[in-house]
């Protein structure tokens, strides 16, 4: 007798979109070739009882969450992003490229908090390459225990059996699961992973850390529904030549998605970054054009760093427009604007613009020092290390408002800054002492009180 052919389905890659068909195009998201072949799941194999769950609805009224104490993961930076901790049986997935410290974090949790009994599953590394890291992070003092495994079903049982305070897995992409028959890595592979995760998450009320690898266009790789299960998404940011990163928050549940945590990488792992403007300011001698310090505030959290811009005459017959950090189109925007409304002639020049330490920067507030950095590179003219810029510019050169200015103010005049550029439109709650603050209009007045 012949054996009966496995049935399979189709699932877009991007969104988790189930189909009976291959579609060129996926009709949930609409990205084209994005569609995966996969055994289709028996309906056995995603049962989760066999008869009720004994659960009964709770009026809302009567729910008690006051015994909802945050678990602290002994790093105030990732406490302070989740807002205040850990929820129990809360589900947070990290993300980032490769070798960018997401391993080395999950790794410094546990041995900086020694009290906090920390399963810690590795589906890439052994026992002993695990144990290699502790020690370069620091030691191995701490109540924290190694389990190599990739079969989801072994790594739940071991967890009921141990009874930790957390549960680390890395990565979710190297896990899998009897109840689907595919390769470790595939859509169905991680949507059923997940949901075995967070179902034991949520009923035993353990905290379980999921690490998550990205795709070339700097996504979570894996279907999108993955981080809609997971409770909570952070997302490492950084060159991983430099020494700075950013841990961003995505998505929480339980608090702010407007918070960052700034990192420096060493020879010991990753350093929390209290006050990431000390490092992202000047570090090299005054006198050099082509430099603008930027007020930039990400989230809650204001910070200063340093924009530099080189200008030099065209080489090819084509001007090179080059930013590192910075929207290359909203460049050529503002060099637009410095072209029309304020007659300078930058078509015939090459201009390049990075912002130092890495960061990638989306906040309009910019705008005033990226002007300034390319003018002051264009007039080889030094602007002074105790000047800061924030204001956004209009496509008609006028300098538009940014939001909390007061807050952006009172940084530059904690980090020693004399005076502050912004938009005259620009209404103060509160004056801060020790700085001056200059308002100006448009791009041709700035000019004017800036190289005068």
């Amino acid at each position: 007798m012949a054996a009966s052919k496995t049935k399979t389905t189709w699932f877009c890659s991007t969104c988790g979109n189930e189909s009976s068909k291959w579609m060129g195009r996926c009709p949930a998201c609409g990205e084209w070739n994005t569609m995966v072949e996969a055994p289709k799941q028996s309906p056995v194999a995603t049962r989760t009882s066999n008869g009720p769950s004994g659960r009964k609805a709770q009026h809302l009224r009567d729910i008690d969450f006051s015994a909802e104490a945050r678990v602290s993961l002994g790093i105030e930076e990732i406490n302070r992003i989740l807002g205040g901790g850990m929820v129990p049986g809360s589900l947070v997935l990290i993300g980032g490229e490769p070798g960018i410290g997401k391993s080395t974090l999950s790794l410094q949790i546990p041995l900086n908090c020694p009290g906090l009994k920390t399963l810690y599953v590795s589906g890439e590394e052994s026992n002993r390459q695990v144990k290699m890291r502790a020690q370069r992070l620091g030691g191995d003092d701490s109540d924290c225990f190694i389990y190599c495994e990739t079969q989801v079903e072994n790594i739940i049982e071991e967890a009921v059996s141990l009874a930790p305070d957390l549960v680390i897995v890395d990565s979710v992409q190297t896990m899998s699961t009897s109840a689907v028959e595919s390769t470790p890595g595939s859509v169905s592979q991680i949507k059923e992973v997940t949901a075995m995760l967070l179902r034991y998450a949520k009923e035993s009320g353990v905290p379980v850390i999921l690490i998550g690898h990205i795709t070339k266009d700097g996504y979570i790789a894996g279907p999108k529904i993955l981080e809609h299960i997971v409770d909570v998404v952070l997302q490492f940011e950084g060159e991983n030549r430099g020494s700075y990163r950013i841990l961003r928050s995505i998505k929480n549940r339980f608090g702010s998605t407007s918070e960052l945590a700034v990192f420096e990488m060493t020879g010991s792992g990753l350093r929390e970054v209290s006050n990431p403007s000390e490092l992202l300011i000047p570090m090299h001698e005054q006198g050099l054009s082509g430099t603008a310090i930027a007020a930039m505030l990400d989230g809650t959290r204001p910070f200063l760093f340093e924009v530099q811009a080189l200008v030099s005459s065209a080489v090819y017959g084509t001007a090179q427009r080059s930013a590192t950090g910075f929207d290359t189109r909203r460049l050529n925007m503002l060099l637009a604007v410095l072209e029309k409304r304020a007659g300078f002639h930058l078509s015939a020049k090459d201009v390049f613009l990075n912002m130092a330490g890495g960061l990638k920067v989306n906040d309009p507030a910019c705008d005033l020092a990226v002007i300034c950095a390319v003018l002051s590179s264009n007039f080889d003219f030094a602007i002074p290390s105790d000047v800061c810029f924030a204001g956004e510019v209009g496509l008609s050169g006028e300098i538009r408002p940014v939001s909390q200015s007061d807050r952006r103010i009172a940084e530059a005049a904690r980090l020693g800054f004399k005076k502050m550029f912004i938009s005259s439109f620009t209404k103060l709650e509160t004056k801060t002492e020790g700085i001056e603050v200059v308002n100006v209009a448009d791009v041709p007045e700035l000019v004017k009180s800036l190289f005068k």
